[in-house]
C-alpha cells in the first residue's frame, strides 16, 4: 500500500484504446492535460485512492528476459527521462491494445501520468501510473435558458473509483521493480495483469501467507466439508485462523500438529497440498513469516456457515475456534432418520 499525502503529478495525458475484434481504433492526443486548480484537486485522490489499501505487490515478468517486457521498458524509460513521455504514452496505448484479444475487451480512456513523491513503506519515491476508464456513468448538468433552470443528462467520468490501474515505482528489490495494480471491472483475469503487464506476485511474506490461507479454505471447501461436514470444516478454518493469529512466523509441520487431531487427517492435508501445488503451479514454504495486512484481508473471505438442506443455517465465529466442538453437537436421530445438530447457550443475544 501507499500514502499519497504529499503525492503530486507533473506530467497527464488521456489516449483513447480501442479493440481489434469491434474494429474501434486507437486516438492519440499530442497534449499533456492542463488542469485548472479543481480538477486537478480531483484527479490525485481519484486516481491514488484504491492503491492506498491494497496490501499485494507485483513483480515484472517474462519468460526469456526481463528486459523484453513491454511496461518494464516503456515505465523504465519515463522515470529515467520523460522528456519523451507523449511518445511513450502512446506506445503503452498501442500495447494494450494488442492485447485486446477477445470481443469482451471494453474500449475506454487510458490517464499516463507522472507521479512523485509516493510514499511506499519507508521510501518516498515517484512512479509511472496507467489508469484504464471502462465505464462512464450517466449525470445531470443544469443550465440557464431564458430566465428559467433546465437539465440535460451527460456522460462522464465518475470519481469514485478506477476501473483498472497500475503503479509502477521507480523502487525495486532483488526481484525488480514494485508494481501496484488495481482492477475492479475483472470480466477478463488474464487480460489486465497478464497479458498486458505481464507480471507476478514476489517472494514474500504477503504472498507465502496469502497463498497458504488460500489453499486451505480449498482444503476445507474439497475435503473437510465432504468428508467430515460443516462443523469439521468450520471447525478447522477457524483454527487455521487462530494460528496465524497467534504466530509471527509459520512452521508448516507445527501448523499441522496443532490443527488436526489424527494422522489420517495430516495425511490427507498433504496429499491435498501437493496436487494444489501442482494445479496452480506453486511452492508452498514450509516456514515463512505472517503478513498480518494479508491474514486481516483473507480472513473476510472465510465462510464459516453451516448450510443445512431444511434451509437452516449455522453461523460459527471464525475467531473462537473451540466453540464449535465445546457448544455444538452433532447426532442421527433414528425416529426421523435425519441428522441433527444441538446447540448450547446461556442466554439468547
Amino acid at each position: 500500500m501507499i500514502k499519497r499525502n504529499k503525492a503530486s503529478i507533473s506530467k497527464c495525458i488521456l489516449h483513447k484504446v480501442g479493440n481489434k475484434f469491434n474494429s474501434t481504433k486507437n486516438a492519440f492526443s499530442e497534449q499533456l492535460i492542463d488542469f485548472d486548480e479543481v480538477s486537478y484537486d480531483l484527479i490525485v485522490p481519484y486516481l491514488l485512492r484504491p492503491f492506498t489499501s491494497i496490501a499485494e505487490t507485483y513483480r515484472f515478468n517474462h519468460h526469456s528476459n526481463i528486459e523484453l517486457n513491454e511496461i518494464n521498458t516503456y515505465s523504465s524509460q519515463l522515470l529515467n527521462d520523460d522528456s519523451n513521455f507523449i511518445e511513450v504514452s502512446k506506445h503503452i496505448v498501442t500495447h494494450l491494445f494488442e492485447q485486446s484479444n477477445s470481443a469482451q475487451i471494453k474500449t475506454g480512456d487510458v490517464i499516463v501520468c507522472m507521479l512523485h513523491d509516493i510514499q511506499y513503506e519507508d521510501y518516498v519515491c515517484d512512479a509511472v501510473g496507467i489508469f484504464k476508464i471502462e465505464n462512464k456513468a450517466h449525470f445531470f448538468q443544469t443550465y440557464l435558458e431564458n430566465n428559467s433552470y433546465d437539465i440535460i443528462v451527460q456522460k462522464g467520468i465518475a470519481t469514485k473509483k478506477v476501473d483498472k490501474g497500475c503503479i509502477i515505482l521507480n523502487t525495486a528489490d532483488t526481484e525488480g521493480k514494485i508494481v501496484l495494480s488495481v482492477d475492479n471491472n475483472n470480466y477478463d483475469t488474464q487480460y489486465w495483469i497478464k497479458s498486458f503487464l505481464n507480471v507476478k506476485y514476489p517472494d514474500d511474506s504477503n504472498q507465502h501467507t496469502k497463498n497458504y490461507i488460500e489453499m486451505c479454505r480449498e482444503f476445507s471447501k474439497d475435503v473437510m466439508q465432504p468428508q467430515f461436514g460443516g462443523q469439521e470444516q468450520s471447525n478447522f478454518l477457524a483454527k487455521t485462523v487462530d494460528f496465524f493469529k497467534e504466530n509471527e512466523i509459520i512452521n508448516v509441520e507445527t501448523f499441522k500438529e496443532d490443527v488436526f487431531d489424527d494422522e489420517d487427517r495430516i495425511q490427507l492435508f498433504e496429499d491435498y497440498k501437493k496436487t494444489y501445488e501442482s494445479d496452480h503451479n506453486l511452492l508452498l514454504r514450509n516456514q515463512f513469516d505472517v503478513s498480518e495486512v494479508v491474514l486481516k484481508k483473507q480472513k473476510q473471505k472465510i465462510k464459516t456457515e453451516i448450510k443445512l438442506d431444511t434451509n437452516i443455517q449455522i453461523k460459527l465465529d471464525v475467531d473462537a475456534p473451540d466453540a464449535s466442538a465445546e457448544y455444538l453437537e452433532r447426532g442421527y436421530d433414528e425416529a426421523k432418520k435425519m441428522h441433527y445438530y444441538k446447540v448450547f447457550f446461556n442466554e439468547e443475544g
